[in-house]
């Protein structure tokens, strides 16, 4: 619980009751590191976090993944993975896979945009 920020009151709590929505977030991540599945699919865990709190997500998950566990994130913002170097990085478009690459590609989003994926994929 300390790696994630919680205090030792929230194990008091019941699961995601008197919560907000940063420390369910947290909470998410911690049930993970506990639980340690072979897969993690995190949907836009960075939503509705704010700075401190992403980083703490963020940092959460990269504890997480190794060899043994594999994670799937799904994001719009850069923040979450700064502590995460993914292995692979795919942009979906309307529910297709139209670029993949290594993390190279999250730093040419980040000058580009995403229009030059568009324009390519026409």
């Amino acid at each position: 619980m300390d790696k994630l920020d919680f205090d030792e009151s929230y194990a008091l709590r019941y699961l995601n009751q008197g919560f907000s929505g940063g420390e369910m977030k947290k909470n998410e991540i911690l049930q993970m590191l506990i639980l340690n599945p072979k897969l993690a699919i995190l949907d836009e865990t960075d939503s509705g976090l704010d700075v401190d709190a992403t980083r703490v997500v963020s940092e959460g998950i990269a504890r997480f993944a190794s060899e043994d566990n594999a994670v799937i994130i799904i994001t719009h913002h850069r923040e979450l993975i700064k502590s995460i170097v993914p292995d692979y990085v795919h942009v979906i478009i309307n529910g297709e896979i139209v670029k993949e690459s290594d993390a190279s590609l999250i730093d040419e989003i980040e000058e580009k945009g995403f229009n030059w994926i568009r324009e390519e994929v026409k």
